[in-house]
């Protein structure tokens, strides 16, 4: 059974588009894979968060994946800096790190311009402690987007290095997870691409919009004054909604309104109407089940141990080797 790790910065709520396109096949993964799944607090550093924002988001980030179905009995779930090896690991791992290499890197050349009176050194080590946490404990398999596919390339170089330089297979080049299947990605609600975080704050629907929120999102997405031939072809911004309608909604509704559209007579109030409704039938159990998980501190603190503990056993048995092999040796 192959090692899957994978990690989520605690900086915002799950939306639609996470969902499908990455939780959903978490949930599938953790039957046939040893799974484990952490939340990157130490990451967050980076942009110096407000203390009591950051302890809060990563509880909600917990709870969210939680209600999305990631099962602790199955997989290990746990936060980054409750696995002090995960530290030490980066420590040993950065005296294999090159200064020009780390400086060359697309997403620290990308935070250089976006926070220039905040380049600080975790930036700059960004992969090291990425490799760390792939690495402590030996996965062979990580699932990354394209913005972090470097990163990986660079954790497989310091295996590379590692092994060299000690003469030994003992950390292992892990390779990119492909999920089976086609991937379902989520339009945006601006006709501007994919739904995203970073697109703006009505491009997403989080699994937490209350109702009227999700409503007067979908309300307010771009649209256009409607065809005015029949069987045109629908703009990209249209095109995006009745996508978002083929995920959500029922056939019957689809087909409605593709004949609406296509003899012109299509209302986009009620089609945007409907669209909300059926996006809100889909959210509301899992807000609701969000909301009762994130005020359940017994069992989010519960869960936490729990994964704490399995990684911790992880984790030592991979300082065990690497200490080791580079010749650290207690006395005592």
């Amino acid at each position: 059974m192959e090692t899957v790790l994978s990690g989520v910065r605690p900086t915002g709520n799950l939306h639609l588009g996470n969902y499908f396109g990455a939780v959903k096949n978490f949930v599938k993964m953790q039957a046939d894979h040893n799974c484990y799944f952490f939340i990157a607090d130490y990451h967050s550093l980076t942009t110096h968060p407000n203390p009591e924002d950051l302890h809060q988001n990563v509880r909600q980030v917990i709870a969210e994946y939680l209600a999305c179905g990631l099962d602790p009995e199955k997989s290990t779930i746990y936060v980054q800096s409750d696995l002090p090896e995960t530290a030490e690991l980066y420590l040993l791992l950065n005296m294999l790190a090159y200064k020009g290499e780390l400086e060359k890197c697309t997403t620290f050349k990308d935070k250089v311009r976006k926070q220039e009176q905040n380049i600080n050194a975790g930036l700059l080590t960004y992969p090291v402690l990425m490799a760390s946490d792939i690495l402590i404990h030996r996965a062979t398999k990580v699932p990354v987007g394209k913005d972090q596919e470097q990163h990986l390339e660079m954790t497989r170089n310091y295996a590379k290095r590692f092994n060299h330089l000690y003469k030994g297979e003992i950390l292992p080049e892990p390779q990119a997870f492909n999920f089976t299947g086609n991937l379902i990605k989520i339009p945006g609600l601006d006709g501007t691409g994919k739904m995203g975080k970073s697109e703006g704050p009505n491009n997403a629907i989080y699994l937490v919009d209350e109702p009227n929120v999700l409503k007067k999102k979908v309300m307010k997405a771009k649209t256009d004054s409607g065809p005015t031939e029949p069987n045109s072809q629908k703009p990209v911004e249209i095109e995006n909604l009745f996508e978002l309608m083929r995920i959500m909604s029922s056939q019957d509704a689809l087909v409605h309104f593709e004949n609406a559209y296509n003899d012109c007579t299509i209302r986009y109030g009620d089609f945007k109407k409907q669209l909300a409704e059926d996006i809100e039938h889909f959210v509301n159990p899992l807000r609701e089940k969000i909301k009762d998980l994130s005020q359940d501190e017994e069992y989010i603190s519960k869960v936490v141990k729990l994964g704490a503990d399995k990684a911790r056993s992880s984790a030592n048995e991979t300082l065990k080797l690497v200490r080791q092999a580079i010749g650290i040796r207690k006395f005592y």
